[in-house]
């Protein structure tokens, strides 16, 4: 047992230095990313502060205990790459950039190293691109797959500086039009008016056509006839046209970028891509280390690739959501009613499994399978986005206009008879012919009574068939009454038993038979006898 006991204990031990090991590894990656990270947009509000890269490096060293309690991380799993942390909007739009006199200050991916570097290497792979068999490897020896990964998060940070740029040319530019920001909401369009619109005195006199749309031109050019800026400085519309051309050239690096990232990844995973696009593709595999890690990975799982394991203080909480990951910012899951997305990015990331097992068997290389896939989870969002089944409304019968069908029965004869019309109803309906009918009222109101009072009105009698039906014994049983009735013999109901005497007070008799008794008595001693007056003693008669 001892044996069995060190065993165990040893094994433990190993797991634990396992960890160990795997945690070192981790934060030796994350220290290996942090200087590329840097140059970055992820930065956020601390690339206000001027001074040089090493400055900044130096003081987000010495600042690194309070950005682990703040920071915000993603699942990654083992073998995969961190990716790049998209700024929120509101944060943004917190900044206060109208301080800042160089837009370099703020955004300092254009021309860095990494940029460059990433670039030339989309270019090399653009002029020479893979073979099938190089595409067919396994991604951990594929040496283009990182550079998808990689091209992947610096579309990310493009999209970053766009956004602090195009924050900066509205802060700068708010002087001489306040307005536009307004008017003009996409920030593409908003950069294009401003170079239009230039630090110009009169804005009404600027063709926008193919700028912006009809509507917004009509809008610009009423606003602009009203508003209360002023004309730009020399120095400050520099700064401003400065800030459109490096707006400019992240534009064309991020089409470029993706680009070069929709076409490979249709040839990496053309499946997986088919349902949930490019660029989250790509984002899955970055975060999951390749295809083999989303093959192996239970289905359950999938769409919490890129979940948010924390949120801090003072981030904005308005669009993070709990349990959600680079699916549910799919286009497919943001399409779907917001009520339905969290059961749809399940589905979703279940059918991404399937796809990713697919192109790691490198089969339908088309991407056939993806798209039924899509199809499939297509139809599931419009099951559950189907109304309810409506009432079905039943036209009406065809009139008939022949016999209606009478209920009948003896139930029904009852009813009948008993709102019948009377006899008595009958003869004041009727009139006599040539003759008066009398009437009857008070005051103001009289009723005629047609023929009643000039015959028998006769008592309504049933209908046969209504009859109760009795049996032999209940019809000599009523005769026997009837007769009983009909005879002398029938005692009054009134008739009482008690009789009060002067000597006993109250006696208990049969008045009925004290009666038979006294008619039997005079039946036999007075029924042929005479009577006479016989006057009282003391009277006078007279003869």
């Amino acid at each position: 047992m001892s044996s069995l006991a060190d065993e165990l204990l040893a094994d433990l031990e190993d797991l634990s230095g396992g960890e160990d090991n795997y945690e070192d590894n981790e934060e030796h990656a994350q220290d290996a990313e942090q200087p590329v990270a840097s140059g970055s947009s992820t930065a956020g509000v601390k690339r206000k502060a001027s001074g040089s890269d090493d400055e900044m490096s130096d003081a987000e060293g010495g600042e690194g205990g309070e950005e682990e309690e703040n920071a915000v991380g993603t699942l990654v799993l083992e073998g995969g790459v961190k990716p790049a942390e998209e700024l929120d909007a509101e944060e943004v739009q917190r900044m206060e950039l109208g301080k800042v006199d160089d837009v370099r200050k703020v955004a300092k991916l254009d021309g860095s190293k990494r940029m460059n570097d990433i670039l030339k290497e989309i270019e090399k792979y653009q002029a020479n691109p893979s073979t099938p068999e190089q595409m067919a490897m396994p991604t951990h020896s594929n040496p283009e797959y990182n550079l998808i990964v990689q091209a992947n998060n610096l579309s990310v940070d493009v999209d970053n500086e766009i956004m602090v740029v195009h924050k900066f040319i509205r802060d700068h530019y708010a002087p001489k039009f306040p307005e536009l920001e307004q008017l003009v909401t996409d920030p593409q369009m908003y950069i294009r008016s401003v170079r239009a619109l230039a630090n110009s005195e009169d804005p009404t006199k600027v063709n926008l056509q193919g700028i912006l749309p009809p509507a917004i031109i009509m809008s610009v050019l009423v606003t602009a006839t009203t508003t209360a800026g002023q004309q730009l400085p020399d120095a400050e519309w520099k700064a401003v046209q400065r800030a459109c051309d490096l707006a400019d050239r992240l534009e064309e690096a991020r089409k470029k970028i993706f680009m070069y990232v929709s076409s490979r990844m249709n040839i990496l995973a053309p499946n997986l891509s088919a349902i949930v696009g490019t660029t989250t593709a790509a984002k899955l595999l970055g975060v999951a280390g390749g295809l083999s890690g989303i093959a192996k990975m239970p289905a359950c799982n999938v769409h919490l690739l890129g979940a948010q394991k924390k949120i801090a203080a003072g981030f904005s909480t308005v669009t993070q959501k709990k349990h959600t990951g680079f699916i549910f910012q799919s286009e497919i899951v943001q399409q779907t009613p917001p009520e339905y997305r969290m059961k749809v990015q399940r589905t979703v990331g279940a059918k991404c499994a399937l796809a990713a097992r697919m192109d790691l068997e490198r089969q339908r290389r088309d991407g056939s399978y993806g798209q039924q896939l899509r199809e499939k989870i297509e139809k599931h969002i419009d099951r559950l986005a189907a109304p309810p089944p409506s009432k079905i409304v039943k036209a009406l019968p065809i009139p008939n206009d022949g016999p209606k069908k009478r209920r009948g029965g003896k139930r029904a004869r009852k009813a009948k008879e008993a709102y019948a019309q009377t006899e008595l109803r009958k003869l004041q309906n009727r009139m006599a012919f040539g003759e008066p009918e009398e009437e009857v009222g008070a005051f103001d109101q009289t009723k005629g009574l047609g023929m009643i009072g000039t015959g028998k009105v006769r008592a309504n009698v049933g209908e046969a068939k209504s009859r109760a039906k009795l049996s032999k014994a209940n019809k000599l049983r009523i005769a026997a009454l009837t007769k009983a009735a009909q005879s002398g013999t029938a005692t009054s109901g009134t008739a009482t038993s008690l009789t009060v005497t002067p000597v006993q007070g109250f006696e208990l008799t049969n008045r009925s038979a004290a009666a038979q008794r006294v008619k039997e008595a005079n039946e036999r001693w007075f029924s042929n006898g005479t009577f006479s007056f016989v006057g009282q003693k003391g009277t006078n008669t007279k003869k």
